[in-house]
């Protein structure tokens, strides 16, 4: 699936751009418009395709103490209550499955991430490849957040549904819900609260990898990124 997306990457970018990159002039010291795009098409490529593997992958978030998706902040009084009540099975295995959930959401993640990369422009690859560690992170949080967020919910909410994640946290609020001590009644939606989490993690996984590149000589696997990463780093 990461091949083929990959390859995929590549067409679009080449159909959308390619013509015009190559009628541009040299701007960059030895390092053209298209190259500079070329290493930044690159560079998100490889730290998306390795953050979906990290993530993608039984334990990717259950595993990792740092990804790993607990209950909502105002679930946590739910999770106090029956773990006191001794229904703490109740309660980890909700949260196994939320997170089954998001590992297996993730892997849908590269089409929303070519789409994205079809609107940048040669000014955004210029300036990005000349940013700081998390320039290209951090212009994507900016120009996809709402639109990963819209076309991540529904995968997550299957991902959530076929795992269970969506009946056991909802056994969870109902069960709360029903005590007669609860006055607050607790809402069972789960998806957004996953989504959020699941897209943060990504965005994490690319930064790294991207900071990667412009640090670690080793990182830069190719001549272009060699080439453009050095240049910006020199630069």
């Amino acid at each position: 699936m990461l091949k083929h997306s990959m390859t995929a990457l590549a067409l679009l970018l080449c159909v959308s751009s390619c013509d015009t990159l190559s009628k541009l002039p040299n701007a960059m010291g030895g390092i053209t418009e298209s190259e500079a795009a070329e290493g930044l098409r690159q560079a998100l490529d490889q730290g998306v395709g390795r953050g979906i593997n990290v993530l993608n992958v039984k334990d990717g978030f259950f595993g990792n103490n740092f990804y790993k998706v607990l209950l909502p902040p105002e679930a946590q009084k739910i999770e106090n209550t029956l773990r006191d009540l001794g229904m703490g099975g109740m309660v980890d295995r909700a949260i196994l499955q939320i997170n089954r959930g998001a590992e297996d959401a993730v892997g849908y993640a590269r089409p929303i991430f070519i789409n994205a990369i079809k609107g940048m422009t040669i000014t955004d690859a210029i300036n990005i490849v000349r940013g700081g560690s998390n320039a290209a992170t951090s212009y994507f949080r900016q120009k996809t957040t709402e639109q990963l967020i819209a076309a991540f919910a529904p995968i997550i909410k299957e991902s959530l549904d076929k795992f269970s994640a969506t009946k056991y946290y909802g056994d969870l609020v109902n069960t709360y819900n029903a005590f007669p001590t609860t006055r607050q009644k607790l809402n069972p939606d789960l998806t957004s609260y996953v989504v959020s989490k699941a897209v943060d993690a990504l965005f994490d996984q690319v930064a790294k990898e991207e900071a990667n590149i412009r640090t670690n000589v080793a990182a830069r696997t190719t001549d272009v990124l060699k080439k453009v990463f050095g240049y910006a780093a020199r630069g």
